[in-house]
């Protein structure tokens, strides 16, 4: 299948496309099997009836949102929707997030409305250690269908698990104790891999079976990533101490006051997905919250990527939050990539999605205007191939 006659907007490499002008004027791209096989400009030799001809209007890669509770937190459905925090324990790496997900939430297709094409989900953040993230499209017709893969252990530090555990009477209510409940149990973790290698290359017992331990294998490997919750400069510090310790490879989520430390966080090569923006300063943890934070941290070095952590912004204005952004002191085209290439990035899905180029998931938004124009609509979403809005 072609899509022809549009403006195609790549982000990777994209000025060697098209002369510097940023996008190709007029170009096509061909699918196969829901990956992109073909990116150029002109026109395709031939053309059938199932391609598409857009007529002028632009394509960008699929937009992404590296950070949100989709499906895990019911469109209109209250507490009994409500699946995104167990927090009848501080330590639950071992929740999985596609036994909650549901797949048929409404706010779904607010997402593909709004060209919305993969986000990131997953458990909400009272839990010093809660479960798996995970990527998923945003149109199928099961949580199993719409899975890309699982990227990510969330972690949160500060407020949230404090104010958690405090009402419970239990351990942790100070950020000393939050971050030992995650040492601990990263410590437990890596001394049971130990344990676990040392017994199959000595042919002995395994050790007794521990779910959580087994859960955050992954991450000590480097096979998933360590998303940090930290609002206050002191936690997202904290966050980046104890990834650093244990050798991980981690996210910054929210990384509200990062622009206090954006110097370190930049020498540190640290990724941050910042939001949400279109937010009120509601809790204590947010009163540094700045609408230049994104330009800053990106000034620094920091790879930055845009998130609505929905249903705190919903979903269908992240184009909107990052266009906030671009109003504060962010480049436009870094805002773009914030929610799309960079997003991936952070998410730990590069391969597969956030670009139009050839091998990626054919993934795309179509719109009549800049995505950052609030008076722009998304006439089309596609995703593997498939078109699954039009206007």
């Amino acid at each position: 299948m072609f899509i022809y006659n549009a403006k195609i907007y790549p982000q990777k490499n994209y000025e060697s496309r098209a002369g510097g002008l940023g996008f190709i004027p007029c170009g096509y791209v061909r699918v196969e099997d829901g990956k992109i096989a073909e990116v150029s400009g002109g026109a395709p030799i031939k053309i059938s009836e199932e391609d598409i001809d857009l007529r002028g209007l632009r394509l960008y890669p699929g937009f992404i949102d590296a950070h949100t509770h989709m499906g895990l937190i019911g469109d209109g459905q209250g507490a009994e929707g409500e699946d995104v925090n167990e927090d009848s324990d501080p330590v639950t790496p071992h929740l999985r997030t596609i036994d909650g997900l549901c797949h048929n939430d409404g706010y779904f297709a607010d997402a593909l409305k709004a060209g919305v094409t993969c986000v990131v989900t997953g458990v909400g953040s009272s839990n010093p250690i809660g479960g798996d993230l995970i990527a998923v499209k945003t149109a199928g017709r099961c949580a199993d269908e719409m899975l890309v893969r699982r990227v990510g252990i969330k972690f949160a530090l500060g407020e949230n698990p404090k104010s958690t555990f405090s009402d419970k009477d239990s351990a942790p209510v100070t950020r000393m104790a939050t971050a030992a409940v995650i040492r601990e149990a990263l410590f437990k973790a890596k001394r049971y891999l130990s344990d676990k290698l040392s017994a199959e290359e000595n042919e002995e017992s395994l050790p007794e079976f521990d779910m959580k331990s087994e859960a955050l294998i992954p991450l000590l490997r480097g096979e998933l990533k360590a998303h940090f919750h930290c609002h206050r400069a002191d936690d997202i510090l904290t966050a980046v101490r104890i990834a650093e310790e244990f050798s991980l490879d981690y996210a910054l989520i929210h990384c509200t006051e990062g622009h206090l430390v954006a110097d370190i966080l930049g020498e540190k090569k640290a990724s941050a997905a910042v939001g949400p923006i279109l937010c009120d300063r509601g809790k204590p943890e947010l009163a540094g919250q700045r609408l230049e934070n994104a330009a800053l941290l990106h000034k620094n070095g920091v790879k930055v990527s845009i998130c609505t952590d929905h249903p705190e912004t919903p979903i269908q204005y992240l184009q909107t939050s990052a266009a906030y952004c671009v109003k504060a002191g962010l480049p436009k085209d870094e805002a773009l990539r914030a929610v799309t290439v960079n997003a991936a990035a952070i998410a730990g899905i590069a391969d597969a999605a956030g670009d139009i180029a050839v091998g990626l998931d054919a993934d795309f938004a179509v719109t009549d205007g800049d995505p950052f124009d609030i008076m722009t609509n998304v006439k089309m979403t596609v995703i593997r191939g498939k078109i699954v809005y039009s206007e």
